[in-house]
């Protein structure tokens, strides 16, 4: 198991599902290790991101972080968000997530989460 919590915190944003992001003290130990690149949210500022080493095999770039984010999202500091297409599976209150469409975008889906979201084919531009 990668991350087991009950203290994520839940972001919305305009067309797109919420986003857990995971303290990292939920976070197994040892399990992340820093990943190549970074991106830049007009929100919440520099996007770090994470890839994990689950029993000597590398999965390149599975979450992001905020390291120094933004003055409005302080309590994300440090906490680590997960695209749900790279896990083998992810939970919100044991129900399956689905991820959202699109290799940018790291939503999570569950039944009551309504669409349309950004992601799927001629959706990038609004």
């Amino acid at each position: 198991m990668l991350a087991s919590t009950d203290r994520a915190a839940r972001v919305c944003e305009t067309s797109h599902p919420p986003v857990f992001y995971i303290p990292r003290e939920d976070i197994a130990d040892g399990v992340l290790q820093r990943a190549d690149g970074a991106s830049w949210c007009e929100w919440k500022g520099v996007a770090t991101y994470w890839d994990a080493v689950v029993d000597g095999v590398r999965h390149p770039a599975v979450g992001w972080s905020y390291e120094n984010p933004t003055e409005g999202y302080r309590h994300l500091r440090g906490a680590v968000a997960f695209y749900p297409s790279k896990l083998d599976r992810a939970t919100v209150d044991g129900e399956v997530v689905r991820s959202q469409a699109g290799d940018f975008y790291g939503g999570w889906i569950t039944d009551e989460v309504v669409g349309p979201f950004k992601g799927e084919a001629g959706t990038r531009g609004w």
